[in-house]
Parts: structure tokens; C-alpha cells; sequence
């Protein structure tokens, strides 16, 4: 499936260190890079820093909350760069499923029409955020039978069962045969596992499962729902097996990073640690990464509540995409934040300032400079993109003059072009 457009990422004097970032599975700081033991070569030699981000399920797209998502790995990504790396990104679309399902029959359009629609707003928001596309846009459709020939396999081991004609994920059996046991990745503990389970998708109280927490792994075909003749009979996968397989076909395991919302970090990226292990014996990240959640009017934003803030309906108001883009930045990547109107207020004040001290950058200076080290070092520490845009304000306020080096370091490891 195809992407969207790239913009251009400036070349910088020098180099940034690899970034530090938070590991939901250690709870600790780790420094993220590519491993010469596990990363796929380059024709240069080197390795791969390898990141898979969980796309969206293609409705009420693109809130604020998706948006803070990208945005964050999209940093990372981007230091990754200016560090030298080279770097493979991975990102699906979740195109059947139940709640798209759901939201087309409400709504009376046809479930592929709103999926296509969109993705497509996605795109073109993503574009408009100056956020950098995947190297794979992957659908969850165009995955069906390697999806089902991963299950099938993992029936024909004894770490998959059926429940009436649906498929199961085996966890006990899995944790006897793979490098990975429940609540590894999340170091959640079995209650609140349970109850994210039926909050989040699962269905712990279906008679029949092994483990209340088995999650679904292949739904039989039904009438009225969009199914696939594969190596299983008809039916289609379940939401965790699509991005193991997806991570997997794409990525070298096990991967630098895998990313997404803090709501995911269980059931969704548990599970999908869990299959990738048990269908390939090699645990699918080394660094689990989470970001913060975007409440809007005292509730966390979601589709359920409705209480969602567009990029394109911003966009359309004529808000510049970089004040969007500097209204998220001011927040720490992995806290829950709430958007407000005065956020946005302060990041255009912000823009204009910041083009203001553009306009008469010196452009003789081509070497690294005190600010750009300064911003280099601030993103390097846990994606710090407050501290950053801190040190760049004082630059503006104490009336240091800009280089376009500085103008460089900005849209290269901020995204936002100011020349």
C-alpha cells in the first residue's frame, strides 16, 4: 500500500549520539540502536535500527491523540538519521475490524469505502505534519494469508486451539516454547490484566478458552462479515497476530523498537511479543516504547466518548501545520497531556516568533553550533522536545542571532521549517 510523500530532512554539521528512550518491559532508560548481532546489513555494511509503529484503525482519523503518536517515534526516527543510522520503519493500517465494522454499519457506508477514505485523511494529514512515512504502509488486507499460515502453524504445535470454530493463542503452551511469558513486556499483573482484556478487545469471559487472557487469534468466517478463503477455511485474523506477522514479514527480529500509544501496551503489544515468539523463537523488540495519552475537555480523547480534536478540520481553519506541530512537541512524549485551545495559542506565538529570528539567519556558518549541540543533546535524552524548543526560545529572547545551521537543526530534528 502505498505511503505518503517524504519531506526533506537537511543534512547537519556533525552528529547526534544514539537516543536514549523509555523501556516498558526493563522500566528503565536504554539507549536505542542498531545491534550489529541482530540488525539486517546495508549495502554500506552497517546495520538497521528497525521500528514498527501501530497504525490506526481507519475511522475518526486523525485525532490530536494519533497524531502525538507519530509524532513522538517520528523524533526518534529522525535523531536516528542525524545519527547516522540507517533506519527501516514499519507502519500497518488496521483496515477490518471490529469497530471499523461497526462504525460503517452505523453509519451506512460500506466498510472498505470508509477504510479507503480514511487513510487516505491520514495520509494527508501526516503529510501536512512534515511526518515521515514508513518504509512499509502495510494493510492488515494484504496480509490475510501469511496472517492465516502463522496460525496454522501455531495449531500444528499445540500454541493455538479452537473454541467452536474460532482460533486461540495458547499462552502457557507458548511460554514453554518461546523466550517469552506473559507480562514480560507489560509487567502488568494478572488482575489488571484481565480487566484491560475486556476493556481493550479481549473477551475473558468466553467459555472454552485454556486462560481467560488467551487472546483470539483467527475468527471464523460469519454471515454478513467480510472473511477469506486461506489455509484455514474462511474467516479473518484476530488484532494481534496481524502486526507480529506484519513485523516479522518487514523487519529483522528482534527489532528496535516497537511502538505506539500507552493503550496498547497490553493486551495489543503483549500478544503481539507473544506470537511473534512462539512463531519464530526470537522475541520481537529489544525496547517496548509507549506514548502519553491526549484528554481533551477533562476526558481522555477517544472515539467511544467523541471527544476528538482533527488535524484536518484544524488544518481547514487555517492553523499552520507547524503550530500543530509545536503544540504537541511542547509536551514530554510519554505523559498523558490535554489539548486546549490555549496550547495551540501559545504554539502559534511561538511560530511567529521563531520566523521572525529566521529572517535574517547568517548563512556563512556551516559548522555545528552551540544550539544545535544544545538541541541535539536535549532529544537525545528521552525525546525531550520541550527542553529543546526551551533552549531554542532563549536563543530567540536573549537575541543570539540564527544560522541556517540552527534553521537546518530545527526542520531536520523538529520538523518544522522556518526557511
Amino acid at each position: 500500500m502505498k505511503s505518503w510523500n517524504r519531506p526533506g530532512v537537511p543534512a547537519l554539521p556533525g552528529a547526534s549520539s544514539a537516543p536514549r528512550i523509555w523501556d516498558t518491559a526493563s522500566a528503565q532508560l536504554v539507549t536505542t540502536k542498531p545491534s550489529t548481532a541482530s540488525g539486517a546489513s546495508t549495502a554500506s555494511g552497517g546495520s538497521i535500527a528497525g521500528i514498527y509503529v501501530c497504525g490506526i484503525t481507519p475511522y475518526d482519523a486523525t485525532h490530536i491523540g494519533h497524531a502525538a503518536t507519530y509524532l513522538a517515534y517520528d523524533t526518534l526516527i529522525r535523531l536516528w538519521l542525524d545519527a547516522g543510522f540507517d533506519v527501516r520503519y514499519v507502519q500497518n493500517t488496521t483496515d477490518v475490524d471490529d469497530p471499523l465494522l461497526e462504525r460503517a454499519t452505523a453509519t451506512g457506508v460500506d466498510w472498505q469505502d470508509l477504510a479507503a477514505q480514511q487513510t487516505d485523511l491520514f495520509r494527508a494529514d501526516m503529510e501536512a505534519l512534515a511526518i515521515l512515512p514508513p518504509d512499509h504502509y502495510v494493510a492488515v488486507t494484504e496480509m490475510i494469508e501469511p496472517t492465516a499460515e502463522v496460525v496454522k502453524a501455531l495449531l500444528d504445535r499445540d500454541i493455538a486451539y479452537y473454541v467452536e470454530d474460532d482460533i486461540y493463542f495458547d499462552s502457557d503452551s507458548a511460554a514453554t516454547q518461546s523466550p517469552w511469558t506473559i507480562g514480560d513486556e507489560s509487567n502488568y499483573d494478572r488482575a489488571t490484566m484481565l480487566a484491560l482484556s475486556a476493556e481493550r478487545g479481549g473477551d475473558p469471559q468466553r467459555v472454552g478458552k485454556r486462560d481467560p487472557l488467551d487472546p483470539l487469534l483467527w475468527r471464523n468466517g460469519r454471515a454478513g462479515e467480510p472473511s477469506w478463503q486461506t489455509v484455514l477455511g474462511r474467516g479473518r485474523p484476530g488484532w494481534h497476530i496481524e502486526c507480529s506477522v506484519i513485523a516479522e514479514t518487514y523487519l529483522d527480529l528482534p527489532i528496535t523498537v516497537q511502538a505506539g500509544g500507552s493503550d496498547l501496551i497490553f493486551p495489543h503489544h503483549e500478544f503481539s511479543a507473544g506470537h511473534a515468539a512462539a512463531a519464530t523463537g526470537s522475541q520481537l523488540a529489544r525496547v517496548y516504547s509507549h506514548a502519553g495519552l491526549v484528554a481533551y475537555q477533562g476526558e481522555k480523547m477517544s472515539k467511544s466518548l467523541g471527544n476528538l480534536v482533527f488535524v484536518s478540520k484544524l488544518t481547514a481553519a487555517g492553523v499552520d501545520p507547524r503550530a500543530i506541530r509545536l503544540a504537541i512537541l511542547a509536551q514530554h512524549y510519554r505523559r498523558d497531556w490535554e489539548w486546549t485551545d490555549a496550547l495551540l495559542d501559545e504554539a502559534q506565538a511561538r511560530l511567529e516568533r521563531w520566523l521572525g529570528w529566521a529572517e535574517h539567519a547568517n548563512d556563512r556558518v556551516v559548522r555545528e553550533t552551540a544550539l544545535l549541540a544544545e538541541v541535539r543533546a536535549l532529544l537525545g535524552d528521552d525525546l525531550n522536545s520541550a527542553g529543546a524548543m526551551a533552549a531554542i526560545d532563549a536563543s530567540v529572547a536573549a537575541g543570539v542571532g540564527a544560522t541556517v545551521v540552527d534553521l537546518d537543526a530545527i526542520d531536520a530534528l523538529l520538523g518544522v521549517r522556518l526557511h
